[in-house]
């Protein structure tokens, strides 16, 4: 599954970036970029059926990792009384945040007259805890309010979300996979949430007419038979799973040389891009792209096919600069990569 890096262009780059995604959660999520109809929503739900398993303290509703350091306060008490906690497996799940959540919903509630009575905690979990350890979808998240935002900016920062009412407090991990639509054309993001997708793709409307035909063909036999286009694709979605699987267990293995350390830093430094957040989710996507390609090694083609999804939003232009110069300087900048 080797790509040119002129054809992993719209839907081609915007599954690869959420395979990726999948293989190393890591990488730090994907933004989608692009007009209206493209398909963008519907290939972000598709992903819950490509998602693995994960371990699971027993009975937490937050998602905790039996096996880590970073637990819910429940599960502290009783890692601290019992020793240890039960495992059990659930599938990854792609959590749906709505455009107008209000915070209570989305960060959880604190029963504080319970406590008072009572004597102990009783939380009532937000979309935050479903999200931990899970993919958190938001679209149009170029619409979401600022106060909403500065949360998730707050959460993805420290991986915890804590919230105290009257003296309680309650606490729990929060490290999510964002995932994001949006359509330019509606109003643009706010930088600090921008510099938190690992990736970005723009994807537009395919002008192929017979692709198009194709999608037509498609969503008739879907709306004719539902159940019967299911089945018709399962093999094909279960040999991606498998492969999905596969890559995640093969990512240990994949070498990364001083060679392609020096590849990528040159061209980050190139672009002049702020920050270091860009080296590491090349790195990390890299990485993840050569085990899904089978391979231990990190090769020219895998970085150039990473740059793009990693830089696209982080690119800068000087003032009075054409708007595309940034885009067009990263073009060269793989051109050469590729002649060595």
């Amino acid at each position: 599954m080797v790509f040119p890096f002129t054809a992993i262009v719209g839907q081609e780059q915007m599954k690869l970036a959420l395979t990726l995604n999948v293989i190393d959660p890591g990488i730090g999520g994907l933004l989608i970029m692009g007009e209206k109809g493209t398909g963008k929503s519907t290939a972000v739900r598709a992903l819950a059926e490509l998602l693995p398993e994960i371990g699971v303290s027993h009975g937490c509703a937050f998602n905790c990792d039996p096996g880590g350091t970073a637990l819910c306060s429940i599960c502290e008490e009783r890692a601290a009384k019992e020793g240890t906690l039960k495992r059990e497996t659930k599938k990854m799940r792609v959590v749906e945040l709505p455009l107008g959540i209000t915070e209570d919903r989305l960060v959880g509630t604190l029963d504080i007259e319970h406590a008072l009575k009572h004597g102990e905690k009783r939380f009532e979990p937000g979309i935050l805890a479903d999200a931990n350890r899970n993919f958190l979808y938001v679209d149009e998240v170029n619409l979401l309010e600022d106060h909403i935002i500065d949360l998730l900016l707050d959460s993805a920062a420290m991986g915890q979300n804590t919230v105290e009412r009257e003296g309680v407090s309650f606490s729990h991990p929060a490290r999510f996979i964002l995932v994001g639509t949006m359509n330019p054309e509606e109003g643009d993001l706010r930088p600090q949430l921008l510099d938190r997708f690992g990736l970005c793709v723009y994807v537009e409307s395919i002008r192929d007419k017979d692709l198009r035909i194709e999608i037509l063909k498609r969503r008739s036999r879907f709306d004719d038979d539902p159940d019967g286009f299911f089945k018709s694709v399962e093999n094909d979605q279960q040999v991606l799973s498998d492969e999905i699987i596969r890559s995640r267990e093969h990512l240990p293995k994949v070498d990364v040389s001083e060679e392609v350390l020096a590849k990528i830093v040159g061209i980050t430094t190139e672009i002049h891009v702020d920050g270091h957040r860009s080296d590491i989710v090349i790195l990390r996507a890299v990485k993840a792209l050569a085990a899904f390609r089978g391979r231990n090694n990190i090769t020219v083609r895998d970085i150039a096919d990473v740059v793009p999804l990693a830089l696209n939003h982080r690119l800068k232009r000087a003032p009075f600069e054409d708007a595309g110069s940034g885009r067009k300087k990263l073009e060269e900048l793989i051109e050469r990569l590729d002649q060595g």
